[in-house]
């Protein structure tokens, strides 16, 4: 990803708290049938690896997995959040009209090879966390042992998990922080005042909401 200074995130507990935030993920690989790309959501396991592990499961029936058989690396991209950003927002437009639209967003790409495994009591421990981590917040929490056993035992042989221990990471944070201080006054005012929820989130993020 193209990662100009003033945008870098190095920090790896940040990183690792942006996954943990996303809702779905898009896994791009590279092999014997082309580029393929899957949207899934993940779990990180941050003490596995030197950067942390990623584990997900695919259908059976998609082919992106038979790509990945001879341990082959893929792309993990997180997108956190993202909103155009108007240059009608710069104070800098009544005074010299030099500018343009751009924009804004934070997004977190992993990378590493994948290991595929498709033991059931494994697959059983991925599914139940991964269930357990989006059913956190809910009233009456489902969980994987609200269902018949058979069933569940059905639904895994339907489908592949796979490990990607992380070897490379890194972070985007663009929020304007190549702009100056008014003009990024100007843009999260914006932001905030909309009436998407997205562009609310992203003026969340800008640094000069804190």
């Amino acid at each position: 990803m193209y990662l100009p200074s003033a945008f870098r995130q190095d920090d790896f507990g940040v990183l690792h708290d942006e996954i943990d935030k996303a809702r779905l993920a898009t896994i791009v690989s590279h092999g014997a049938n082309g580029l393929q790309a899957t949207h899934l959501p993940l779990l990180l396991v941050r003490e596995e690896g030197q950067y942390g592990t990623l584990y997900g499961h695919l259908a059976r029936a998609n082919p992106h997995w038979r790509d990945w058989q001879d341990a082959s690396e893929a792309l993990v991209m997180f997108n956190l959040a993202d909103g155009y950003i108007s240059p009608a927002w710069y104070p800098a437009k009544a005074e010299h009209g030099k500018v343009v639209p751009t924009w804004n967003y934070i997004s977190v790409h992993a990378r590493g090879p994948i290991e595929l495994f498709d033991d059931p009591q494994r697959l059983l421990q991925l599914v139940s966390r991964l269930s357990d981590k989006h059913e956190a917040n809910r009233a009456t929490p489902w969980s994987v042992d609200d269902a018949p056993a058979d069933y569940i035992d059905k639904m895994l042989r339907a489908i592949v998990g796979f490990a990607l221990p992380i070897e490379h990471i890194e972070g985007k944070y663009k929020l304007s922080q190549n702009r100056d201080s008014a003009d990024q006054k100007g843009v999260h005012a914006a932001l905030q005042s909309s009436a998407d929820p997205r562009d609310q989130l992203l003026a969340e993020r800008m640094p000069c909401a804190d």
